[in-house]
């Protein structure tokens, strides 16, 4: 049975085709041609447009059908369906073969963590941040250690691949961070050898627990559960811990009732301070409407839209909630290649409306609602629902947030205990803060 297996919320999740190369029997070519069917049904009576991607759909059924009929392996399939697809010329399309499609369908009780979290610079895995508390901090592993082995496995020819594969793409970034934290993450139960190359420039390989991530499990939609948490501190002196600038942090635009209730007392427990940070790096989205709750705390007009939402038989205004007691000071936003959909959302939105000044990295580009489903041939196909146009005019999805301040991740930086966007942001906002004049006699 065709069923909806994963919906990501205004988010992304792509996976690359694995080619099966076996000839198909009789049943595989019927369930192939039901597919074939399927997909093309969907994306005529779902795509936000009645013509497609501009085009004659029925033409391209006509054309298309016939290869499909003569398709003598489900690599051939899976090809002719891709290419179908391609024509949209619009991200969010995709057939995903069976044997990875099972990965993306499996339910499970929650995801596991070392405490580590990374991202690729180059050719490089960089530790980014330790979890104070977590197996990684135990073991002494530090920001700006590089990754070189996880469980044996050699992750350069894996980074080269996928450096490959999306040469040029927004989702660059997005893609080889999930890739590495799905690497680290295996049974609770058991540890994983890691293998780094550490701050003194010396391999040393450390053998890492797993372990629940911090955070609360919720359940959203089709998604698998996921552990949601948010932080809140103050940032001064180019470091979160003091100061007067309110700092918060959260992983996913998910568990609303606990999520919202705790930036709307992050808020208002800074009313007098000299700036506020709102940082979304690595923030993969979630729930939409969360962002227009969220941005009312900075915006005291009304009628004020971060942008709209485009479905075929519906329009979705992501109209600003301004709140009793908004915060006027500067407002500045982290993000980075991680920070996808809602978070793109959310950043953009207020920096098209000039409330808030962006620091980081090019964003995944990734905004678009999309649906997996599977198909009578097992594969999966994900589809996008609507199109997302920023209140600047502009389309989020394959262009992404730019940040008005670029911060480069660097080894040499994490290493030394930096953050270059944040230390930027707060640099900003201690600039803007009125000078204190003494008083004359």
């Amino acid at each position: 049975m065709i069923r909806a297996a994963a919906a990501l919320a205004l988010a992304v999740l792509f996976l690359p085709v694995i080619p099966l190369c076996a000839a198909l029997s009789p049943e595989q070519r019927q369930l192939s041609l039901q597919s074939f069917e399927y997909v093309w049904t969907v994306i005529r009576d779902k795509h936000w447009q009645t013509k497609p991607g501009g085009l004659d759909w029925q033409a391209i059924h006509d054309e298309f059908k016939p290869r499909i009929e003569a398709a003598d392996s489900m690599d051939a399939v899976r090809a002719v369906m891709s290419e179908m697809l391609a024509r949209l010329h619009q991200t969010h399309f995709g057939i995903v073969s069976a044997d990875l499609y099972s990965n993306v369908d499996a339910s499970h009780s929650g995801d596991v963590t070392t405490g580590m979290d990374v991202r690729v610079i180059g050719a490089h895995v960089l530790v980014t941040s330790v979890e104070t508390g977590s197996s990684a901090a135990a073991q002494g592993i530090r920001p700006g250690w590089e990754i070189l082995k996880i469980a044996g496995a050699d992750l350069a020819p894996v980074v080269a691949k996928l450096n490959e594969t999306y040469a040029g793409s927004t989702l660059r970034d997005l893609m080889l961070r999930r890739t590495i934290l799905a690497r680290l993450s295996n049974d609770a139960a058991e540890s994983i050898a890691v293998e780094f190359l550490d701050g003194a420039g010396q391999r040393v390989v450390k053998k890492l627990a797993q372990a629940d991530p911090k955070g609360n499990l919720v359940q959203f939609g089709y998604l698998n559960p996921m552990h949601v948490w948010f932080s809140s501190s103050r940032a001064g002196a180019g470091r979160v811990g003091g100061g007067a600038i309110g700092y918060v942090a959260f992983n996913a635009f998910l568990d609303p009732e606990r999520l919202m209730a705790s930036f709307g007392e992050a808020v208002q427990s800074c009313q007098t301070c000299d700036g506020f940070v709102i940082d979304l790096r690595g923030n993969p989205g979630g729930i939409g409407i969360m962002a227009m709750g969220m941005a009312g705390w900075f915006i005291a007009q009304p009628d004020q839209k971060l942008g709209t939402l485009y479905m075929r038989d519906n329009t979705i205004k992501f109209v600003v909630n301004p709140r009793v007691a908004t915060f006027s000071g500067p407002l500045a936003i982290l993000v980075d290649g991680a920070s996808a959909s809602t978070s793109e959302i959310m950043a953009g939105g207020l920096k098209d409306l000039g409330r808030a000044r962006i620091f980081g990295t090019h964003t995944a580009g990734a905004a678009l609602p999309s649906l997996f489903e599977k198909l009578p041939d097992g594969d999966g196909f994900q589809y996008a629902i609507a199109n997302y146009i920023s209140e600047g005019g502009q389309p989020l999805e394959g262009l992404g947030v730019t940040p008005d301040v670029e911060t480069p991740v660097t080894r040499e930086a994490l290493l030394a205990g930096k953050d270059p966007a944040l230390d930027a942001a707060v640099a900003w906002i201690e600039q803007k803060k009125p000078v204190q004049k003494s008083p004359t006699k």
